[in-house]
């Protein structure tokens, strides 16, 4: 009867091991269990000192190490009272002190609990050796190689009854499957079923070998003591985390149902955008302001708006999304994809800010930097110019943006370009002649307009010349260079022929004499200005 109750007692509180307790007082308390070959034998808690898991792995030790022992004899294995704890002994080597918090545990008194555990302990020593002894050591490796035989006959037996059953279905319903048809829409879905088969019948040979593979590993892991407890727990590795992931779903079902529904709408949205830009695109609806090869670039902007906000939307209903890990893969991958495609996205943003800002348009001439030339295609990534030397000139958009951008194109159909050039004229030369001179080699330019007519400014009183500027008008700027070389032929040819000294920049020596004009001189020819005094 004693043996009776203290096995219920022992049944009662062992499966707490390895848990967090509760005290009497309501205070939780630190305890581990004694595990010996997978089976619980003993609870222990925590002292001064040591922990309760260091104290249960001490306590498992010197059990195998007596178990080890054949001089140890379970029948000389007592219980020892000292005024701390109860010892379990075999002769002066002590396998286990039962404390008084230990008692207290499972509301036992300490000699109670000393004689429960006096039990276990000869026992799990008992069944140690009987699991380690030659005989059952032969017995396991013989089950081992029968169920590895079995096993092996097993998967061959599978994989010959899978290609009978592939090749029946190949020759047999294979033809008949591919030549379906749905005639209301002239569609034939034969080979989408046919590759649908075949997957689920890979599926289902790829889970019976599974399922081969774990009865196998079960058995055999189960015949040897130092694997006993893992193919006990196969079934728990393999189906705990199915379960978990079971629960997961039902208890995440309702953020699934509105990410579906998420999708959906979202796939709508973006269907009714591409006709509506596709519509203007091709000019059939027309928006005030708005241009029609502006239509593609900004459905693309739209498109990722719209699905940036749905990202947005759904995060919070991704299942995981609120635990750390999501949170550090998610910070991880915006740093790489930031640290890769930094330039990629510069030079996207820059492409999309020149196609609306209208910098330029193909055809124009321009200057991006130090590079002058005709705009041959604007992309969002890039910008190809060329040359007047008929150079191909690729350019970064981000960099168009960092750059001064001068564009000769844009105002001269309308307003015309103004060419402009400077000299550098002595003081003794009259301002009126020089002006004059200018303005002739201006009209003499082919191209230049009459109206507005050239003008000249004065920009400058320099340390030894005078600084001169002629302007010019033409009506386009696609031959600028020409006229530009033209306009400075005329400009030397005037000077020399009235006898005017050009000193740009300037020149080192000087005459004695003053760098002065008389008022007989101040209308040479050509000057314009009339001898009225000005």
């Amino acid at each position: 009867m004693r043996k009776l109750i203290a096995l219920l007692i022992a049944a009662a509180w062992l499966p707490m091991a390895g848990a967090q307790a509760t005290s009497a007082s309501g205070d939780t308390v630190d305890t581990a269990a004694v595990v010996v070959d997978g089976r619980t034998v003993a609870e222990v808690r925590g002292i001064a000192g040591k922990p309760a898991a260091e104290r249960a792995a001490e306590i498992e030790a010197r059990i195998v190490a007596a178990a080890r022992d054949p001089a140890v004899r379970l029948e000389q294995m007592r219980v020892v009272e000292t005024s701390l704890a109860s010892q379990i002994q075999w002769g002066d080597r002590v396998i286990k002190a039962v404390l008084d918090a230990d008692a207290e545990l499972v509301q036992l008194d300490r000699r109670t609990l000393a004689e429960i555990e006096l039990r276990l302990i000869r026992e799990s020593i008992m069944r140690y050796r009987a699991e380690r002894t030659p005989e059952r050591i032969r017995e396991g490796v013989q089950n081992a190689l029968l169920a590895t035989l079995a096993f092996l006959v097993a998967l061959v037996v599978l994989f010959w009854i899978g290609r009978r059953v592939a090749a029946f279905a190949t020759t047999k319903l294979k033809p008949r499957i591919l030549g379906l048809r749905l005639q209301a829409i002239q569609l034939r879905p034969g080979e989408q079923i046919w590759a649908s088969m075949a997957a689920s019948g890979r599926g289902l040979r790829l889970l019976a070998v599974a399922l081969l593979v774990y009865l196998y590993a079960q058995y055999a892991l189960t015949q040897f003591p130092a694997t006993r407890v893992a193919g006990e727990r196969l079934a728990s590795y393999l189906l705990d985390p199915l379960s978990r992931m079971g629960r997961a779903f039902v208890a995440e079902l309702p953020s699934l149902l509105f990410l579906l529904v998420l999708f959906f709408v979202v796939r709508v949205i973006l269907r009714m955008l591409s006709l509506y830009f596709s519509a203007v695109g091709s000019g059939a609806i027309q928006v005030a302001g708005f241009e029609r090869q502006w239509a593609g670039p900004t459905f693309r902007l739209v498109r990722l708006g719209v699905i940036a906000f749905a990202l947005v939307v759904a995060y919070p209903y991704i299942p995981g999304s609120e635990t750390e890990a999501f949170k550090g893969l998610s910070i991880f991958a915006g740093v790489l994809i930031s640290i890769g495609s930094s330039s990629f996205i510069s030079n996207y943003m820059a492409g999309y800010t020149l196609i609306y800002r209208r910098l330029f348009a193909v055809g124009d001439r321009v200057k991006i930097g130090d590079v002058f030339g005709e705009v041959l295609d604007v992309r969002v990534q890039v910008t190809r110019l060329r040359t007047f030397k008929n150079e191909e000139v690729i350019l970064p958009n981000s960099t168009i943006l960092q750059s001064a951008v001068t564009n000769y194109s844009t105002l001269a159909a309308s307003r015309g370009l103004i060419l402009h050039t400077s000299v550098g004229i002595g003081y003794e030369v009259p301002w009126r002649q020089v002006e004059g001179i200018l303005l002739t080699a201006a009209e003499r330019t082919r191209g230049v307009l009459k109206d507005p007519p050239p003008f000249v400014l004065q920009k400058g009183l320099g340390d030894f010349a005078v600084e001169y500027e002629v302007n010019a008008y033409v009506a386009t700027a696609d031959d600028m260079m020409t006229r530009y070389t033209e306009l400075h032929a005329h400009i030397l040819d005037l000077f020399n022929e009235h006898g005017v000294q050009i000193m740009t920049p300037a020149y080192e020596g000087d005459t004695a004499e003053p760098k002065i004009v008389p008022r007989e001189r101040w209308h040479e020819a050509p000057s314009r200005r009339p001898p009225d005094g000005t």
